[in-house]
């Protein structure tokens, strides 16, 4: 298995250095202990496992709509046509309030949960993967049950992705003109 894993050196004020899993201020990684807003935290989340999926070498799009009206937070895809689905969770209170994720299995080869350092990861499914992320990076510190697609899923899903994607590069690149 193929850990990244991220060290952010800081600059205190005397001089002293310290990594981002010992900075509490919340000016690097994430503080959710000093209550930072849920869609902060989601965000943050999803930069690093966006960091984290290019880093192996997949591609990933947030928020990608499923056949089944569903909406992924993160969906990644693999040189070789292989579709993760990553979920990510905020808080505590986001994992009791949501329970839609196992609907996500039958559209991905591997289903990962996401969260933050301070995340009490025990209270996730054990059966899913398990990432840990902020907003540098991630690292998958445990690894998704893999679950192939039929080759017909696949299709469907890998031009979902692709078109997704393509609609979103075009947006950024002119932003005043309507997606239809």
């Amino acid at each position: 298995m193929l850990r990244v894993t991220w060290v952010k050196p800081v600059a205190l004020t005397n001089g002293a250095w310290m990594t981002t899993s010992q900075d509490r201020t919340g000016e690097t990684g994430i503080d959710v202990a000093a209550g930072i807003h849920r869609d902060v935290v989601t965000r943050q989340v999803c930069r690093g496992v966006g960091r984290l999926m290019r880093a192996l070498g997949l591609a990933s799009i947030n928020e990608l709509p499923l056949p089944n009206g569903r909406r992924a937070d993160v969906v990644a895809l693999s040189a070789s046509g292989d579709i993760w689905i990553i979920e990510v969770k905020s808080s505590v209170e986001d994992l009791r309030a949501d329970q839609k994720w196992p609907e996500y299995r039958e559209f991905s080869d591997q289903l990962y949960f996401a969260v933050a350092p301070e995340f009490p990861v025990d209270i996730l499914p054990a059966d899913a993967g398990l990432i840990l992320a902020d907003r540098f990076g991630g690292e998958i510190v445990r690894p998704a049950p893999e679950a192939r697609l039929s080759a017909a899923r696949r299709k469907s899903m890998t031009l979902r992705f692709a078109r997704a994607a393509a609609l979103a590069l075009h947006t950024a690149v002119d932003p005043s003109h309507e997606n239809s």
